[in-house]
């Protein structure tokens, strides 16, 4: 009676399970996509064919097969399966874990396969607890984590699995499972014979971003709201209005992050205006701190444009003081706009390049002493010493230039600038180019000066 009382009990509950969770695939015929991985002669398929299977970190997007490609894996390998939540469990059930492991190896002969869901959530000494049983094989574990396993995962325990990369589905692997679900009678939607329009189908796959959960949870609620209004097909209004306000996938501390960061910066240095406002709405929509936006705009517009267009900073600083005075939702418009103008502006990284040069002479040489003559002089004592001495000022000539010397004696002819060719540096390099050669051409007396020794830095 107990038996047949548990039976029951699970029928029940396949059928109340989410269609996500009843579709979930049971071998490697079912599972569609990371064909890198489970395709015939691939890693997983190998491991699990020649019984070979060992310590794994499932590395990948939300509703790639992680936690299926688990399940798969222990049923091919006969071993017992044991799946817990690094959200919710602790050292304490991990060692029980680890016992009855053991237990079952040393009794029954039979492996376990301990398959942690995100795994990233475990601290060091949650992780540490692990080492001794995946060392000694007591158990194969097989985590599963949508951060990046190098940054999440402690080195000794990384140490000791191997990291796969799940790639986000795609579009022909969605449509598979989209056709699986609709078509099974059993496990799907194929007893209600609803038909799906297609213009459903496309939307369903671009919405569903190669998350086949989401995809799944988009079309039983579509199915539902189609079921209530006695319709027959699910159109493309009914998966829009099942979808709503979707979140966007992002992690303000996460590596999407800096993923987003990163295309961001590389589309603006790259001109690309289009580019650059899709990551930015990327990033918005997912919640990002428009303080952070703007930050880096204004880095950017000194770092990578610099004095091609001196109105690039100016224009970013003003961004971030409005994005900070209206603040969002508005504030986008600020940012959209200084994205704009960056991306489209003429790029230099010499204000950056030409610091560095700087910075590696004062390194290299260390505190050299600043000549006298363009030292201060407020006292009678350091005028005797020669402070000032002979300095002129800029201002006193008609050009509004003197030739003069305003590096320490060990850096004479130094060229630490070096403006590019791009936008309003042109005309900076044309104007330094000119005053250097009537530096060359005539002395402090107007007299035909001395070539200067140095490196050209």
């Amino acid at each position: 009676m107990s038996d047949l009382f548990e039976a029951s009990a699970r029928e029940a509950y396949r059928k109340q399970a989410p269609l996500a969770q009843r579709m979930r695939p049971s071998s490697f015929a079912e599972f569609a996509g990371q064909e890198q991985l489970v395709a015939d002669g691939r890693t997983l398929r190998r491991m699990a064919e020649a019984d070979a299977l060992r310590s794994l970190v499932l590395w990948g997007p939300p509703g790639t097969g992680k936690t299926s490609l688990a399940r798969i894996l222990a049923a091919a390998s006969g071993r017992r399966f044991v799946a817990i939540s690094a959200v919710s469990s602790g050292v304490a059930e991990v060692k029980q874990i680890l016992r009855e492991a053991a237990d079952a190896l040393a009794l029954r002969q039979q492996g376990t396969i301990l398959f942690i869901d995100e795994i990233h959530r475990f601290n060091r000494a949650q992780q540490d607890a692990l080492l001794a049983g995946v060392e000694d094989g007591t158990v194969t574990l097989i985590g599963a984590t949508t951060e990046n396993p190098s940054f999440e995962v402690n080195a000794p325990l990384l140490s000791r699995v191997q990291v796969l990369v799940l790639e986000p589905l795609s579009a022909e692997a969605l449509r598979q499972i989209l056709q699986r679900a609709l078509t099974d009678a059993e496990r799907g939607l194929g007893a209600s014979a609803l038909r799906l329009a297609r213009r459903a189908e496309e939307a369903l796959l671009g919405l569903a971003a190669g998350d086949a959960r989401t995809l799944l949870n988009l079309l039983e609620l579509a199915a539902l709201l189609a079921g209530s209004r006695g319709q027959s097909e699910i159109t493309r209004e009914l998966v829009l209005e099942a979808a709503g306000k979707r979140p966007i996938l992002y992690d303000q501390h996460g590596e999407e992050h800096y993923n987003l960061a990163s295309a961001w910066i590389k589309s603006l240095r790259g001109s690309d205006p289009d580019a650059a406002l899709y990551y930015l709405a990327r990033m918005i929509e997912g919640g990002e701190d428009p303080r952070f936006l703007a930050r880096r705009l204004v880095i950017f517009a000194s770092e990578d444009v610099g004095n091609a267009d001196p109105r690039a900073l100016p224009l970013a600083v003003a961004c971030q003081q409005a994005v900070a005075f209206v603040g969002m939702p508005e504030g986008f418009y600020a940012l959209s706009q200084c994205a704009i103008y960056l991306a489209a502006a003429p790029k230099s990284d010499a204000c950056g390049s030409s610091y560095q040069r700087a910075l590696d002479a004062v390194r290299l040489h260390g505190a050299l002493p600043v000549p006298l003559h363009l030292r201060n002089a407020p006292t009678g004592l350091m005028r005797q010493l020669g402070h000032g001495a002979g300095y002129r000022n800029p201002h006193d000539d008609p050009a509004g230039h003197v030739v003069e010397e305003y590096l320490p004696e060990r850096l004479r002819g130094s060229r630490f600038f070096r403006p590019g060719s791009r936008g309003h540096e042109r005309r900076i390099l044309a104007r330094l180019e000119a005053l250097r050669r009537r530096s060359t051409s005539r002395g402090p007396d107007g007299a035909q000066a001395p070539r200067k020794s140095g490196a050209d830095r």
